[in-house]
């Protein structure tokens, strides 16, 4: 089995979610503070604290008020209603996305797509994208209680596809939250590290520059990582 990250694994999700940002605001630096307000918002739901729609809300206007825009609720609202849809329509696979998943495929991999965000986005954009025809299963941080890098996230995958870790590897964006959080739950730990930054990898962990390489590690590696070779 292979489980796949879908923001900016898949997706160019920051390059939609900064033009979106961009256009809405008229500036071009705010990216980070979005991204810190967003992740801390996240990790209440998960907490249970929240639900992703009232999370949205509050996040939207955490980041209204840290960037001193004083609005009301419906300010609010109109302002998230705005930034999803410039999302929704600038949402890109990268290149590389249908080839590789295509040999997974082919290859008989069982797929699953494995997510910290929102169901009910993630589940439409794979569907807008034509990408849920390839997934065995999808992954939901909110709806499982517990998000990457916790184990319980990559063991529930596991457990649905009837698919011991061992047998499994899981291929992300995030360093920590998806390769380290995949290795140390027992799955072969890939991180996709598109943009090719020098960073130091962890023992355990393997490292590609994008999803084309995917198909030749996990025949060269399959028994480390227990994914069959084609046949």
């Amino acid at each position: 089995m292979v489980c796949l990250d879908i923001d900016d694994t898949l997706v160019d999700f920051t390059a939609a979610g900064r033009r979106a940002l961009r256009a809405l605001i008229g500036r071009a630096d705010m990216w980070p503070l979005w991204e810190r307000v967003t992740d801390h918002h996240v990790a209440m739901v998960v907490a249970g604290e929240l639900d992703y729609e009232s999370m949205h809300h509050r996040r939207t206007g955490s980041f209204l008020a840290e960037l001193g825009v004083l609005v009301d609720s419906d300010d609010v609202a109109c302002f998230e209603r705005r930034r999803r849809d410039l999302v929704r329509r600038s949402w890109r696979l990268f290149d590389d996305v249908l080839p590789c998943l295509d040999w997974l495929r082919a290859a008989g991999v069982q797929l699953a797509a494995v997510t910290n965000a929102s169901g009910t986005h993630q589940r439409a954009k794979l569907a807008d994208l034509g990408l849920a025809r390839f997934f065995d299963h999808v992954a939901i941080a909110g709806e499982v209680g517990v998000a990457k890098p916790d184990p319980v996230m990559f063991h529930s995958v596991c457990i649905a596809l009837s698919c011991d870790p061992a047998e499994a590897a899981h291929v992300g964006d995030k360093l920590d939250t998806d390769a380290v959080g995949a290795r140390n739950a027992g799955l072969g730990a890939v991180w996709l590290n598109r943009d090719g930054g020098v960073q130091d990898v962890p023992p355990g962990v393997h490292a590609i520059h994008g999803l084309d390489e995917l198909p030749e590690l996990l025949v060269s590696e399959f028994a480390r990582v227990g994914v069959p070779a084609q046949r």
